[in-house]
């Protein structure tokens, strides 16, 4: 398997298809097998790099679900497109991860940063897989409790670097890896947007870096807008001027048409 920096060239769009009841943006969406699969066909024909398939929500307050339901949402879709379309998988669960990548999935996309399960680095590991790992203070059911940073990008770079280490030691070669900050999972406004800002901490770490800031609810607090396309779309243009690579998105068609016009003028 080539490098995650060759296998998604900057800027790359990860489209989101959430088949959850309950996730912050689209839940509910995608929970009909057809609609999710004609989504994510969609998606790739609008230009995304990858589909992100996820079955557990991990919205602010979220309580979680078992593996087996996870696996009751996100294995239908999997045995439908996978091998047929790049797809990665958004868990934290081993069981899960190892459903999906024995399905076609390519990444796995994990919030815990390879925390949540003693047992997904080693799946990860097996199976050759590309890997992302996210920053994330606490977990979502407790994560926007009065947020606290000193230095919010000196210290999401010092939990990715040591979960990058940790993941190499676990058998997975670095160059499939890729970080992710980890917008709205733990911040506030503020911190969100100085992750933004000095994205270059991260970057300096020597991994692509995965910015998600798509309908964050950031954005509304910024806009006082309920329609965020245009505000997502801006947000993704300014994390990749600033050097991420993959921008994850729930509207593919027109980020990919500003990253492009973005990727042209730099």
């Amino acid at each position: 398997m080539i490098a995650i920096e060759e296998r998604f060239p900057r800027p790359s769009v990860m489209g989101v298809l959430n088949v959850t009841p309950d996730s912050f943006s689209d839940g509910g969406a995608h929970v009909d097998l057809a609609v999710a699969v004609a989504a994510a066909q969609r998606m790739v024909e609008e230009g995304a790099a990858l589909v992100d398939v996820g079955g557990e929500s991990t919205r602010p307050g979220s309580a979680g679900v078992s593996a087996e339901e996870e696996l009751r949402r996100v294995v239908p879709v999997l045995e439908r497109l996978g091998g047929r379309l790049p797809l990665s998988v958004d868990t934290s669960k081993a069981a899960v991860a190892r459903a999906a990548l024995e399905h076609g999935a390519i990444l796995v996309n994990d919030v815990t940063a390879l925390r949540g399960d003693p047992e997904l680095a080693g799946v990860v590991a097996e199976f050759g897989a590309y890997l992302c790992l996210m920053h994330m203070r606490g977990d979502p059911r407790t994560m926007q409790e009065e947020p606290r940073y000193e230095d919010p990008a000196a210290e999401v770079a010092a939990f990715l670097e040591e979960r990058l280490a940790f993941a190499v030691a676990q058998g997975i070669p670095e160059e499939r890896v890729c970080l992710d900050p980890g917008i709205g999972f733990g911040k506030t406004v503020e911190h969100n947007l100085e992750l933004v800002r000095r994205l270059d901490v991260l970057v300096g770490l020597g991994r692509p870096v995965l910015v998600g800031l798509s309908r964050k609810s950031s954005l509304h607090r910024l806009t006082g807008s309920d329609d965020l396309l245009g505000a997502s779309i801006g947000a993704a243009v300014a994390a990749f001027e600033r050097g991420a690579s993959i921008l994850r998105a729930h509207d593919v068609k027109p980020t990919v048409d500003a990253l492009t016009v973005a990727a042209a003028v730099s």
